[in-house]
Order: C-alpha cells, then sequence, then structure tokens
C-alpha cells in the first residue's frame, strides 16, 4: 500500500511527531544549558553588588574572588535583603532595591556607611539596574557611571518638622540641597520617580515611614549589631545604650 503523503492524515501525524521531536531537543538543551545559565546570572548579581560598593571593570574570576573576599554576611529583614560587607576595615551595609520604572521593572543596590563627622548614614555607592527603559532615556539609571556616583556622599535619613526619622535622600528637578537630593535624569522624568520611590521604600522601613509590625527598638539593635559586629556587642549592652538613648529622646 502506497503512503499518501498529501493526505490530512499522514499532515497531521507528520507535523505531531516533528513538534514532539523539537521540543524534546530544545528542553535537552536548556537543561544541559542550565547550569551554565544560573552561574551567569548568579556571576552577575555579584557584579552589580560590587558596583555598588564602587568596584568596577572586573572579570568573571576576579569579580567572584573580589566578592567572596568583601561579603562577609547576607540577611533577610522584612522581605528585604540586606548584606555586610567591610571595605578598607570599614563596615558597609548593602540593601537590595526594587521598584517599577516607566514600562517595567527597576532594581538595584544602594550601599551604606555611618559618617562620624555627620553622625548619620550615608550613601558608600549605588547602582541601578532595568527591566525595559528606553535606551537614551531612562536606561541611564543603569548606562550612566556618573549619574549613579551622584549619590555617593548623600544622607539618606534625617529628621521632619516634628524631629521624627525619615529618608531624606530623593531625586529631584532641581536640587536645592545638595546633601540630599540628586538631580533627575534628563527626559526621564518617570523612570527617576520610580527611582526616588524605590529608595523611599528601601529605607522607609528603617525610619518606621512603612507601616510595619516591627518593633522600633529591635531594629535598632540590628543596626547597631550589624556596624559593630554580631560578635562585638551583647544584647545586654545594646538595651542599656537604647534604654540611654530613649530617655534622652522622651526628654
Amino acid at each position: 500500500m502506497k503512503l499518501n503523503t498529501n493526505s490530512n492524515a499522514y499532515i497531521i501525524i507528520y507535523s505531531a511527531v516533528l513538534v514532539v521531536i523539537v521540543a524534546f531537543l530544545l528542553a535537552f538543551v536548556y537543561q544541559a544549558l542550565k547550569p551554565m545559565q544560573d552561574a551567569n546570572v548568579e556571576l552577575d548579581v555579584k557584579k552589580q553588588i560590587l558596583y555598588s560598593l564602587n568596584i568596577r571593570d572586573l572579570d568573571g574570576a576576579a569579580a567572584e574572588a573580589k566578592y567572596a573576599e568583601l561579603i562577609e554576611d547576607t540577611m533577610d529583614f522584612a522581605g528585604q535583603k540586606i548584606l555586610m560587607a567591610e571595605v578598607n576595615e570599614e563596615p558597609i551595609m548593602i540593601f537590595e532595591m526594587k521598584g517599577m520604572g516607566l514600562w517595567g521593572g527597576i532594581s538595584g543596590y544602594m550601599s551604606a556607611r555611618l559618617d562620624p563627622e555627620k553622625g548619620c548614614f550615608v550613601v558608600y555607592g549605588a547602582y541601578f539596574n532595568h527591566e525595559s527603559e528606553t535606551a537614551g532615556l531612562g536606561a541611564e539609571i543603569k548606562d550612566s557611571q556618573a549619574w549613579q556616583e551622584k549619590f555617593i556622599g548623600k544622607r539618606i535619613i534625617g529628621k521632619d518638622e516634628k524631629g521624627k526619622d525619615k529618608v531624606v535622600l530623593s531625586i529631584v528637578k532641581k536640587v536645592e540641597d545638595p546633601e540630599t537630593q540628586v538631580d533627575c535624569v534628563t527626559g526621564a522624568t518617570l523612570t527617576s520617580n520610580g527611582v526616588d520611590e524605590m529608595i523611599k521604600r528601601t529605607f522607609g522601613i528603617w525610619t518606621g515611614e512603612y507601616n510595619l509590625d516591627i518593633d522600633k527598638w529591635e531594629m535598632e539593635k540590628l543596626m547597631i549589631k550589624s556596624f559593630l559586629g554580631k560578635d562585638s556587642v551583647s544584647d545586654a549592652e545594646l538595651e542599656k545604650m537604647l534604654k540611654v538613648r530613649k530617655v534622652k529622646e522622651e526628654k
């Protein structure tokens, strides 16, 4: 019996077999390459974290080595990822940030250090990323190293008119306070607003501007321990430090 290659049955069966074979091959290639893809994603994240520490232009092996050298600990607090690093014997906190830009998600890392002269937290470095912002406009939050470096040294948290902690670091169209403000990306106001909101939401957890069921003093204990080192101060010493501060604030 001669096979009728023009029949509907033959075409359907042939197409189905071909689809199954192609799907199998694609699945096989995906599984074979997945470990390599995961490794590349992990390396990219590590490089972004290093960018936020003002360390750039490292190849894969050098970035892996530098990350292992500097990053000491990782913790999650209120759904927020925080990394602890030590750079030139100075403790640095690195905050993971996530938000929304004009066309899609934006993200980044911002590192902070305690400035003993100002008595507050200031930006040590910053790096921002995006999913689908416009090249030359919103995409500048990722592509412009110069814009990211404008955040360095800016005060992150200050006081409002009632003396309560608030996030003062902001992105504006016209800088009036160079200590706390960064000018927005030209032609990308909405993306800049997204970065501004992302920053305020990230650090607003620590100031209490975002209503979380977390005790303020527990938060401050965690912050102090992070900067001084987990084993360098006991819970009893922390309680004493915070009790003295609380009495002063109430006066």
